[in-house]
């Protein structure tokens, strides 16, 4: 897709800021006619930009209060495997690919110390892995955004 443009990152962060804004409303806040409006979010969804819109829960709320990021190790050729091998685990939230000495970055959640050793031990059990580290996220300190870089485009 080419490179967004001023209205292209309006219209993304009007949606940042109000998730359920429908076309209509998108169009009143961005000027722009509601079928340009429209034809635009059909580009953002076909065009991967806009991704999944579960909603952002806090798995503490379900009852998995700890978060942890397993540093895994791969045979390179069970990547795809263990990717989908990682998929599986509830408790995984999200799974980078990294370059370096690390393969991959899982984040967990879990809902206690002896439930993260459970589900770490199950990741170091799933063939192809060589090795995993885990380092318990203590605080959060940035939430996931994309608004300052919208706001720089818009400017």
């Amino acid at each position: 897709m080419a490179a967004l443009d001023q209205l292209d990152a309006q219209l993304l962060l009007a949606l940042a800021e109000h998730p359920r804004a429908t076309t209509l409303a998108l169009a009143q806040t961005t000027g722009a006619a509601r079928n340009t409006v429209q034809a635009r979010l059909n580009r953002f969804e076909t065009g991967g930009i806009l991704r999944s819109f579960e909603r952002r829960i806090d798995p503490a709320a379900l009852g998995y209060p700890m978060t942890a990021f397993i540093s895994i190790t791969v045979h390179q050729q069970s990547l795809d495997q263990v990717g989908d091998a990682l998929a599986r685990i509830p408790e995984v939230l999200e799974v980078f690919g990294l370059s370096g000495t690390v393969d991959l970055l899982a984040r967990v959640v879990a809902r206690d110390a002896d439930d993260l050793y459970r589900i770490a031990g199950q990741i170091l059990a799933t063939p192809g892995i060589e090795r995993t580290e885990a380092a318990l996220a203590m605080r959060h300190m940035v939430d996931y955004r994309v608004s300052p870089l919208l706001t720089r485009v818009v400017r």
